[in-house]
């Protein structure tokens, strides 16, 4: 053993055992495997395969333009599960209906989707791109008051609240002034005409218009201006 001469002074020491040896060893291996795991990151692409099992959420639409009813599936793959890169991404999409009449286009519209999702990137553009779809013989009122333009917009609408569900699209969000602006002025006119539903405690009062920003009939006259009783949208600021 070669001696070694120690020129600083001495203010502390340990004693290191083979097993600390040993568990910080291997304490050191576990760290750099895992950082090598992490480092092969999984991105969305066309060419990744289908896993067996997938997560899977399901959306009914009832719309009053057809007497069946619709359900959406839309499945979802996890990338890099249990890593700091685990991402959540949509996978495919399938709608199923007894109507007939849809068959073709539903199964033209899935196929589509469920390209674009597997492509990758970001997919929140089919959103805005089916919510913007109109029907030419008139859309339909929802319960409660919202405006749907077409069928195809609400399935716009579907994904767009899955995509927000898994985090890929952000919630939306109103400031706590225009929240309560909403919530003084829906007392207001509650105790003005004292109305009430009694189908729905969240409806808004008969003859209410038609709100072109949240396009639900909320629009009301309050103080001299029109007023949205859902989003607060106003014509005088």
């Amino acid at each position: 053993m070669s001696k070694l001469n120690i020129e600083k002074k001495i203010v502390k020491y340990r004693v290191q055992k083979p097993e600390v040896e040993k568990a910080e060893k291997a304490a050191a291996r576990e760290a750099r495997a895992r950082k090598d795991a992490a480092g092969k990151v999984v991105w969305m692409h066309e060419k990744l395969e289908r896993p067996d099992v997938l997560i899977g959420s399901t959306y009914k639409i009832k719309t009053p333009v057809s007497d069946h009813a619709m359900y959406v599936t839309i499945n979802d793959i996890m990338l890099n599960e249990g890593t700091e890169h685990e991402h959540r991404r949509p996978f495919e999409i399938f709608i199923n209906t007894k109507n007939l009449d849809h068959f073709q286009w539903i199964v033209a519209l899935t196929r589509i989707i469920s390209a674009v999702f597997r492509k990758g990137g970001d997919v929140a553009f089919l959103t805005e791109e089916l919510k913007a779809v109109f029907d030419p013989r008139g859309g339909y009122w929802q319960p409660g008051g919202k405006f749907m333009p077409s069928i195809v917009a609400e399935l716009g609408f579907v994904v767009e609240r899955h995509l927000q569900t898994i985090g890929l699209m952000p919630m939306p969000e109103m400031d706590e002034s225009r929240r309560a602006l909403i919530e003084a002025k829906r007392s207001e006119w509650a105790q003005r005409d004292k109305q009430a539903d009694a189908f729905a405690a969240d409806s808004y009062p008969e003859g209410a218009q038609l709100c072109t920003k949240c396009n639900t009939a909320a629009v009301v006259m309050m103080d001299g201006c029109m007023t949205c009783l859902s989003c607060g949208e106003s014509k005088c600021g």
